[in-house]
């Protein structure tokens, strides 16, 4: 029995009171309960755990009662291609213990949040999944283009005594595009003197829609000399051209939009080796053959050592003194030092169409005729100036219909009008890159001219980000970066010059892959007055266009570089409109002064500075395209550096300062501009009642709001909340700066 005596060595004892506990008999005194636990009755010899509260297995009677922690805060993710990095924060309430570790969950999301799966064996946890010590971890090998969800839970000693459920922070994301895994099983199927019949299985991860295969081969032992390639749109292919009685070695890989995957293993294959066998009336006829040939040879040596009239096989023909007389050699190509047999070697300048003497030679040379009859035109997808653009399925023989978009001429046409919207099909028609819009053929036979391009499921890239405003990582809009760099990298290294680079001109496909097109310049700027300003001798796209180009029409490399700046803060900005509602005089006045565009909310400190890098006054200071894209390689190689975010520091524009409205004016303002004009100037009028109804009356009220007063509001979409904020900071540098060296204006 637990007692304590009154004095020590008396006879007489107390039970121990209620709130204090004795573990043993003894003389020693009472104990009170540990925090949050409680004695049942008198004489207890163990304090109960109060509700909600453990004690674990190997902690004493005399530890405190402890419960589960709160959830890790502050969880964070990096998406890298098919990788994902999670960091975060210890939980706020460790529930009283010390022994906290970390349990990760990873679900795989392929249509929606409700239906989601487990993540699989085949995915990589580093360091471990499961008892965490420190707060951060890398999850490898998930799938492309494929929504995770990660619940990152707190345990501690006691969380398995609990009946509820384990506190975790949540994290959505979606992986970015990536390379498909390497083609594993190859094998030989038949094998001639001069061929090989190859077999293979697609990648097990294919990462999206396996658009070719190439398989590399070369004489044993000889890889280094010299190497073939061969392309290839199925799992079987046959390589002809060989040696006989030689032994070849083959792989294989598979190509997706986002690049190419690992070649297979190497395989060995031996061509049969050959028997010849010459009867005698083919010798004869092989001697025979060689005498005539030596005859004919020495009678044209002795003929023209005699002045003899030329021969019509030695003369230019009249096509090709016509094309050199008038300075329009034939397309220059390269022949590479190892091509497939059968293969055309490829262009490798770019070939203006309107150079060609006859207008309809460039459409011949690089494009392909469709029959009419292969398209099914389904449903009308947009419209212009020069006719219709439709969504429609075009038939392959021996394969499933192809979803394309085709654009129609539209009847009435003149025949320059239709000479002019086929060029367009003979430029693209010369570009081979994921990141280019791909040419399926033309119809011209008929009245209906149609141009037919690949299907790209998202529309134009502006449209899209405006659509889903504030709802990808900037790991992914940076992706999307790259591949228009990519794009215009191939385009640039060409010789050819884009003129129109524009958010509006890019367009995204199902995997969110950025292809640059629209390559009929005279067309795209004749219908678009809105961002077209009229200068001697057409329209430019003033807010795209390099300040050389507009002052005189001076269009290259380094004019295009420019244009991709503003597309990257297009994209930053969720496909908000450079220079906002400043007119296309102002935007060139500014410009010209040296006022850039500043960062969008959020941007990261180093895609503004290579923006700024893109707008240099001087174009030789401009980069590359070339090292635009090693730029962003390395962005993307080093999430970190995209931390850092951007301040909004530089000036307003001269010309919008004088147009702007009075921010000193307090309550009022002496501009008369009111909330709702600027709600109207960054798209955002649908939100005036909100502000009317907290009070908002005046900018200068605006102007003394933060993210809370805007949540507050009612305004719950995350990327309209970062619009609005973003407008009130670009504001308050407005009034910063009027204020300064600018007052006069």
């Amino acid at each position: 029995m637990c007692v304590q005596c009154r004095l020590r060595g008396a006879a007489g004892c107390l039970s121990c009171e209620l709130g204090f506990y004795k573990s043993a008999p003894g003389d020693q005194l009472c104990a009170r309960c540990p925090p949050h636990s409680h004695s049942a009755a008198p004489a207890a010899q163990a304090c109960h755990c109060d509700l909600s509260y453990y004690r674990a297995a190997l902690d004493p009677p005399s530890s405190a009662c402890t419960r589960p922690p709160s959830a890790p805060v502050n969880l964070i993710s990096s998406v890298n291609g098919t990788s994902v990095t999670l960091e975060w924060a210890p939980p706020l309430d460790p529930g009283g213990r010390s022994d906290v570790t970390y349990n990760a969950v990873c679900r795989r999301c392929p249509w929606a949040l409700s239906r989601c799966e487990a993540c699989g064996s085949g995915t990589r946890f580093v360091p471990q999944q499961t008892s965490l010590v420190q707060a951060s971890l890398l999850v490898a090998n998930l799938l492309a283009h494929m929504n995770y969800s990660f619940w990152i839970e707190a345990v501690n000693g006691v969380s398995d005594l609990s009946p509820e459920p384990r506190r975790a922070a949540v994290v959505n994301i979606t992986t970015n595009q990536a390379a498909p895994s390497q083609v594993v099983v190859i094998r030989q199927e038949r094998a001639g003197q001069t061929s090989v019949s190859l077999l293979w299985q697609e990648p097990e991860q294919p990462n999206g829609i396996i658009l070719e295969y190439e398989i590399k081969y070369y004489e044993k032992d000889k890889e280094m000399q010299s190497y073939s390639t061969l392309k290839a749109v199925t799992t079987r292919a046959t390589v002809s051209g060989l040696k006989p009685g030689t032994r070849y070695v083959f792989q294989v890989r598979a190509r997706t939009s986002a690049g190419c995957g690992r070649f297979s293993q190497a395989m060995e294959v031996e061509t049969g080796k050959p028997r010849p066998r010459y009867d005698t009336r083919t010798i004869v006829w092989i001697c025979l053959t060689l005498i005539t040939g030596l005859v004919v040879l020495l009678l044209l040596l002795i003929c023209k050592k005699r002045h003899c009239g030329y021969s019509k096989a030695f003369q230019d023909s009249d096509e090709e003194k016509m094309h050199y007389q008038n300075g329009q050699a034939p397309p220059p190509v390269f022949l590479p030092l190892h091509h497939p047999p059968g293969k055309l070697p490829e262009p490798q300048f770019y070939a203006e169409p309107h150079t060609y003497e006859e207008p309809g030679r460039a459409g011949r040379s690089f494009t392909r005729e469709i029959e009419a009859s292969r398209i099914h035109i389904e449903k009308i997808i947009g419209s212009g100036e020069s006719g219709e653009v439709c969504y429609g399925r075009l038939q392959v023989p021996g394969q499933r219909d192809v979803p394309v978009a085709i654009k129609a001429l539209k009847a009435g046409y003149t025949e320059r009008q239709r000479r002019d919207f086929l060029s367009e099909a003979s430029i693209m028609g010369q570009f081979d890159h994921p990141n280019i819009i791909r040419l399926e053929g033309v119809v011209t036979r008929g009245r209906l001219a149609m141009i037919v391009t690949e299907y790209m499921e998202n529309g134009s890239l502006d449209a899209f980000l405006r659509t889903h405003d504030g709802q990808f990582t900037i790991m992914q809009l940076v992706g999307m970066l790259r591949g228009v760099g990519a794009g215009m990298r191939y385009l640039s290294d060409l010789g050819y010059v884009h003129r129109d680079l524009a958010a509006r001109n890019v367009l995204v496909d199902s995997n969110l892959v950025c292809k640059v097109s629209d390559f009929g310049l005279s067309r795209v700027l004749e219908d678009d007055p809105d961002a077209a300003y009229t200068t001697t001798g057409g329209k430019i796209p003033i807010r795209w266009t390099a300040p050389e180009a507009i002052a005189f029409r001076t269009f290259s490399s380094a004019s295009d570089v420019w244009s991709f700046g503003v597309v990257m803060w297009e994209v930053l900005a969720y496909g908000e409109r450079p220079y906002w509602n400043m007119t296309n005089r102002d935007v060139i006045s500014s410009v010209e002064e040296g006022y850039r565009l500043p960062a969008p909310m959020g941007c990261p400190r180093a895609l503004h500075q290579l923006m700024l890098d893109c707008w240099h006054k001087d174009r030789a200071q401009r980069p590359r395209f070339s090292q635009i894209v090693s730029v962003l390689d390395a962005l993307i190689r080093s999430p970190e550096s995209l931390r850092a975010t951007a301040t909004v520091s530089r000036c307003p524009p001269p010309a919008f300062a004088r147009s702007c409205f009075d921010l000193r004016g307090g309550s009022g303002g002496g501009g008369g501009l009111t909330v709702g004009d600027w709600l109207d100037s960054i798209r955002m009028g649908r939100y005036r009642d909100h502000f009317a109804a907290g009070g908002y009356s005046s900018l200068g009220m605006v102007l003394r709001m933060n993210a809370q007063d805007v949540r507050a509001l009612g305004i719950t979409l995350m990327g309209h909340q970062k619009k609005i904020l973003g407008s009130i900071q670009t504001m308050r540098a407005q009034l910063t700066s009027t204020q300064g060296p600018r007052r006069h204006l």
